[in-house]
């Protein structure tokens, strides 16, 4: 890390140099559209000079460091008139100003669109921090891949989606299954779950659409110290920003077709509810049915999710949305591999099963039913504090059959499967509320950004499934296998009949946390942020049937964990060159265990997870080119292992806690629009995971959750701007992985997925009333697989259509 700690050598050494300069004052000011709508993405600058800056979503831009005097402010856009005005600059003093655009919120987004602006390039948020901060202000790395992109695209899974962050990897598919049923993904050599919604909790079983998704953030590194432990992993976190009201009436409906049975509608439709257009209405959803490209498996779902915003008063404003999510569908194929002995073949290629192949039925199905409700508050206490107020409420179910298949036999057995089933009874509950205090204040001439808060956080869960028991065994390979199509619901139903170990079980706990983020301008250009949380997590434990009211042994269990972050920025080109620094923590509690010998019993500490990073983001070219670069380092320590203990000449397995791991790696994004119409986004990743002191099974091995250890995303495309023909355009791209050890142990040896290349391609043509599409997934027809300690076999080509009709 002697890079890192250079790089903050040089950010100190450079405030000698800030602190010396003449006193300067800026200009701050807001831009809103003809229907007082904040207007994004708006070009300011200073006639005659190569200064200025970009509205962000809030229609706010700031000049900084502008010697005093007088100055003419231009506000442009095309296919509109500019308008300018004059601005006197004192010393060390912030000039105000605002300007009201001739056009709608609606004309505006539409002239994004045909003047070819860099429309993929919208990093700014308020969730990552808790506050409103710029990206080259941030000095944490985070993604955002946005509503534009997935439209060009024409994506219609949120896995699809999540392929254009860089260094995101899916490592399997939902299962519907209770507890742990949604999608996992690999994000910085750790497994993750997309668990928050608009910043805070949003749970699932199942899997997620689309529809009302305004943009994807992943945020990366252990964030324990914003986003606590209970729903995010040392990797980083996946955060959903849903769709807004907006306060005009608009919007679209469309439909997708396309091969192996794709069917898919939506409908997006936003309206004011009164003439002062104080209250506003949107309601976005989708029907989506999905067939299999092998020889069974389905899915089929129905999501609406309407939303309310209220402007109460100039001070005081409420956002309201909801989320109905209904799905059924049969499991997806995931090959489960032996973990008890030596496997026999090393690759999907020596296992030799038939790609299509789903060893399943159309009629062993399992529903997951989802209800998400969201609710924020917001009250401007002054100039500088603003209240905010947040609370999520998330219902999510496991109803229908679980089938799996598993190389489950004790040697030599690699061309036999065991079907495993369930029937899936279980229910999540969930509910957070956060109170934070947003403020934006100087002491002396030191601006500080600060966001204080606390936290609720409780989850409870009722499980009443059945055991998961064998319902029988089948040939792998062999096509004449006559039990392969015996699989049906009432043979099921007559198996799990002789079930003598159902589950009848229900745990709660609950999270209570309080934390502190300060952003201190040191200098105009030098930024730095302390944060520190505190967590009280308290598992009232695990109860079952049989022991009635009482936990079960060491499932209850309490721990508190403190939780710092720290971070450096210093842009060296203001507004356009930021190197940045942080060291972040996150946290993991630990259920105690039964030992077998009495001077190793006793609670133990929450897992500890610290990263260094350092890097570098760049905003050139009045935004034509966006990127960022970094380096990391991510040790964790405290994590429990098994430990043979000999004491009067018997030998003891026990539990100790001084394990470790390390993961280190780059991460680069980059989205570029080089001249009008053409848009670039790519972005690559390297990762080295390393088990280190741990069960001599796995050490120095590479863990099987970290996934490829190189990943590249790109999507190139070009919109025609002019002509009789403008409106039509091409997209190109697709995703590139190495290969991936799904299983890494010396018990078991190693089995690795093969890397792969796929490429997509979409023509599109988008006027101002409708919008049409075509779309190659998998351009190659690649065979290619994916896993974790699982294979499962991706789909082959499919070609799509779309048409949308806008109003």
């Amino acid at each position: 890390m002697k890079q890192f700690f250079l790089l903050v050598f040089g950010i100190i050494v450079a405030i000698t140099n800030s602190f010396a300069q003449k006193s300067t004052g800026s200009i701050k000011g807001t831009v809103t559209t003809s229907d007082g709508k904040p207007a994004e993405a708006v070009s300011v600058q200073i006639k005659g000079k190569r200064r200025g800056d970009i509205t962000n979503e809030k229609g706010v831009f700031e000049i900084l460091k502008l010697q005093p005097g007088s100055y003419t402010l231009t506000i442009s856009f095309t296919g509109h008139q500019d308008l300018e005005q004059q601005v006197e600059v004192a010393a060390s003093q912030t000039a105000t100003v605002s300007f009201r655009l001739t056009a709608s919120n609606k004309e505006l987004q539409e002239v994004v669109v045909t003047s070819g602006q860099n429309k993929f390039a919208k990093r700014s948020s308020g969730y990552v921090a808790r506050l409103p901060l710029g990206n080259l202000e941030n000095p944490q790395v985070y993604n955002v891949v946005p509503k534009e992109l997935l439209q060009e695209q024409m994506i219609v899974s949120f896995d699809d989606a999540i392929k254009n962050a860089p260094g995101v990897d899916r490592l399997w598919t939902s299962t519907g299954r209770a507890g742990d049923g949604a999608g996992y993904f690999s994000m910085r050599g750790f497994s993750v779950q997309p668990t928050m919604i608009n910043g805070i909790a949003g749970l699932t079983n199942g899997g997620l659409d689309p529809a009302n998704m305004e943009r994807i953030e992943t945020i990366k590194g252990p964030s324990g110290t914003l986003f606590g432990s209970s729903l995010i992993s040392f990797g980083g976190l996946i955060n959903i920003v849903t769709k807004k009201p907006y306060d005009s009436t608009g919007g679209e409906v469309s439909y997708t077709g396309g091969s192996y049975g794709l069917s898919r509608f939506t409908v997006d439709y936003n309206t004011p509810l009164n003439k002062s257009n104080t209250v506003q209405f949107r309601v976005n959803g989708a029907y989506h049915y999905e067939g299999s490209f092998q020889d069974a498996g389905f899915k089929r779902s129905v999501f609406v999710a309407p939303s309310i915003a209220y402007q109460a008063n100039d001070r005081l404003s409420f956002l309201f949305n909801t989320e109905f999510f209904t799905s059924e569908g049969t499991n997806p194929l995931m090959v489960f591999l032996n973990r008890t002995r030596q496997l026999e073949y090393r690759t999907p290629q020596e296992l030799g099963m038939d790609y299509k192949r789903s060893f399943t039925s159309n009629d062993i199905t399992i529903k997951n039913p989802t209800l998400n409700l969201y609710g924020q508050m917001n009250y401007k206490l002054s100039d500088q504090w603003v209240s905010q107020t947040s609370v999520s409420r998330s219902v999510r179910q496991s109803d229908g059959y679980y089938q799996y298949v598993m190389f489950n036999t004790p040697a030599g057995g690699d061309t036999l499967l065991n079907r495993f089933i369930s029937n899936q009874n279980g229910v999540g509950t969930s509910t957070d509320i956060q109170q934070n205090f947003i403020g934006d204040f100087r002491i002396g001439k030191l601006r500080n950004r600060v966001v204080a808060g606390i936290d609720f956080f409780s989850v409870q869960t009722q499980n009443n499934s059945t055991a998961y028991i064998t319902f029988d065994q089948v040939h792998s390979t062999r096509l004449s296998d006559a039990r392969y199509g015996q699989l049906t619901r009432a043979a099921v139903d007559a198996k799990l009949g002789q079930n003598t170990a159902p589950t009848k079980s229900w745990t709660n706990a609950q999270t209570y946390s309080a934390y502190i983020s300060d952003v201190l301008n040191i200098t105009e250009q030098l930024a730095a942020m302390a944060s520190v949380r505190i967590d009280y997590f308290d598992n009232k434990g695990s109860f079952n049937a049989s022991n009635g009211s009482t936990p079960l042994p060491n499932s209850k269990y309490d721990q508190t964990s403190v939780s710092p972050k720290l971070g450096l920025s210093y842009q060296v080109i203001r507004d356009k060159v930021s190197l940045f620094a942080n060291y972040m923590n996150g946290f993991r509690n630990v259920a105690p265990v039964t030992q077998p010998l009495e001077e190793y019993s006793g609670t133990f500490k929450p897992q500890q997870a610290n990263q260094l990073e350092g890097g570098v983001k760049l905003d050139l070219f009045s935004h034509k080119l966006s990127l960022s670069a970094s380096y990391y380092e991510i040790t964790v320590d405290n994590m429990t292992r098994s430990e043979a203990v000999i004491k009067e000449g018997i030998s003891y397995n026990v539990t100790v806690q001084d394990g470790s791991q390390e993961s280190k790696g780059i991460e680069l994004d980059a989205i570029a629009n080089p001249f009008p119409g053409l848009n670039i986004v790519a972005g690559y990743s390297y990762n080295d995971s390393r088990n280190k002191k741990t069960d001599i099974n796995i050490v120095d091995r590479r863990p099987n959750s970290a996934g490829p250890r190189n990943l590249a995303n790109a999507w190139i495309s070009y919109t025609l701007l002019k002509g009789s023909i403008k409106g039509l355009g091409l997209g190109f791209g697709g995703n590139y992985a190495s290969e991936n050890i799904i299983t890494n142990s010396l018990l078991t040896g190693q089995f690795v997925i093969p890397e792969y290349t796929i490429l997509n391609a979409t023509v599109f043509y988008n006027a101002k009333a409708f919008r049409v599409g075509v779309k190659v997934d998998n351009l190659t027809n690649e065979q290619y697989y994916r896993g974790w300690s699982t294979v499962e076999p991706q789909m082959p080509r499919r070609v799509s259509a779309s048409v949308a009709f806008k109003f």
